[in-house]
């Protein structure tokens, strides 16, 4: 009958219709996971329970958090939290939202560091880089900056939760660390061009403009790091960035001209050359 109430089966496979028609990538899961989220549930809950009708509040709620997601507002930012690696990061619209491609450049910074090392995340956001190490690699001494506050109040409170050691750091680039030296600088920079941003997804409209985009050409921040970094590098010392997708070779050159030796690039899962590692001589 009309005046049936809704139940959650109904309102999931409402919800996966609107938000494939808005786009969404994955409106099925999406719609599983913005429902249980708004009922309080587990998705496997969500599924046994479908035919159990629903609340006018929570069918409100529910609605609430669809349309956030119908406007493509990140999955990561409606549920207020992203995996990454081993750890769950409480993230919202001060950070970016963690993603897959991070991961090489945190394998490459676990291979590089010695036992007992000094290792520096520049632009840590939410933590991810930092507190990944400090999870995976107890022993070394991990250093998170950032030039935001609201971006370092994020990552102070994923780490206490995770019951991670971290020193942070409000930082515009190094300035904060004048005289300090690193075995290991991990960065994930600012890396696309203003055109790059306007062509991009409805979603990275929701993320921090100022840690997505760096100028006009998109390398202007790795131009900077490259510049800089040598003097915060212990002698043997490595930096690995993280890089747009067809940026390899021109980082490789700026590194190159900055005096770091043996550039390397590494591609991620889907191959595509996406980190760059050079060491100070």
């Amino acid at each position: 009958m009309a005046d049936d109430p809704l139940t959650i089966g109904e309102i999931a496979r409402r919800t996966a219709q609107y938000l494939a028609k808005a786009g969404s990538p994955s409106p099925r899961l999406d719609a599983d996971l913005v429902i249980a989220h708004a009922l309080g549930m587990t998705r496997l809950a969500l599924y046994t329970d479908f035919d159990r009708p629903l609340r006018a509040d929570e069918i409100a709620g529910a609605r609430a958090l669809v349309a956030r997601r119908g406007r493509r507002e990140p999955m990561a930012y409606i549920l207020g939290h992203r995996a990454f690696r081993r750890i769950e990061l409480e993230v919202s619209p001060a950070v970016l939202v963690p993603r897959p491609e991070t991961e090489v450049l945190v394998d490459w910074v676990l291979e590089l560091a010695p036992a007992g090392a000094r290792v520096l995340d520049w632009g840590t956001g939410s933590g991810a880089i930092a507190l990944a190490l400090a999870d995976e690699r107890p022993d070394l001494a991990v250093t998170g900056i950032d030039t935001a506050d609201r971006a370092l109040e994020v990552a102070r409170t994923n780490a206490a939760r995770l019951g991670l050691d971290v020193e942070w750091c409000l930082s515009d680039g190094f300035a904060a660390l004048e005289g300090r030296q690193f075995d290991v600088v991990a960065a994930n920079p600012p890396y696309l061009s203003e055109a790059e941003f306007a062509a991009s997804p409805l979603e990275l409209t929701f993320e921090p403009h100022a840690a997505l985009v760096a100028g006009p050409r998109g390398d202007e921040v790795i131009a900077r790091i490259a510049t800089e970094v040598g003097r915060h590098l212990r002698p043997g010392g490595a930096v690995v960035c993280e890089i747009g997708a067809t940026q390899a070779d021109a980082v490789v050159s700026r590194f190159v001209a900055a005096g770091l030796r043996d550039p390397q690039v590494r591609a991620d899962l889907a191959g595509l050359a996406r980190v760059v590692m050079g060491r100070r001589a």
